[in-house]
């Protein structure tokens, strides 16, 4: 449905996530997969979804000067919002394992931001979702570690890895979003620049 809508027009994912790849083959979506280096840094006085849509927009900005008329251009970031502060991607697996201590038996948020642009139209959107585990040994925490390499993840943890199988006891909202993108949302906004642009 959305694909008929969209033939005219060429999408073009800026991210390495095979998650995120997955998501839009999902939704039937042809598209081309488009990276650019951006340095996620991010204004200190940013809080919450602020932070996510903040870099959401920033790595689209070096895309801006080569849309063309027929394109369509997705960013997004992840963001884990815990105890007022942000947690992105570990540098290493001590940290991977100082982030997952610290939201055992615990609630965090996890924060998702899409940026879609075109030649026109600029668009950010986020979802925030509520999840909370139980309390994890040390044990199950450096066996997820050594087992599923949660370095690349926001947060330090995949919720469809075996840490989010042994450990998620509450969510609230998209479990998409946690994955790293909130389809109905990106289904929404892609509606919008088809029917309106």
């Amino acid at each position: 449905m959305l694909y008929e809508k969209l033939k005219n027009r060429h999408i073009i994912l800026a991210s390495g996530s095979p998650r995120r790849h997955q998501f839009l083959r999902d939704l039937g979506l042809d598209f081309e997969i488009r990276l650019k280096d951006t340095k996620e840094d991010y204004p200190s006085t940013l809080l919450h979804y602020e932070i996510s849509d903040y870099l959401a927009q920033l790595k689209s900005l070096p895309f801006i000067k080569e849309l063309k008329e027929e394109d369509i251009l997705i960013t997004s970031d992840t963001i884990v919002w815990h105890k007022s502060g942000a947690l992105g991607k570990p540098q290493n697996n001590d940290e991977a394992f100082a982030m997952l201590k610290s939201l055992s038996n615990a609630t965090h948020e996890v924060i998702t931001s899409i940026c879609v642009r075109t030649k026109i139209f600029q668009k950010t959107v986020n979802a925030v979702t509520k999840v909370t585990f139980k309390a994890f040994t040390d044990d199950e925490i450096w066996h997820y570690i050594k087992t599923c390499s949660p370095l690349d993840k926001a947060g330090a943890y995949g919720i469809q890895e075996w840490i989010g199988q042994i450990g998620v006891i509450g969510i609230e909202g998209s479990y998409f979003n946690v994955m790293g993108l909130p389809t109905h949302l990106l289904y929404e906004t892609l509606n919008t620049i088809a029917d309106d642009y």
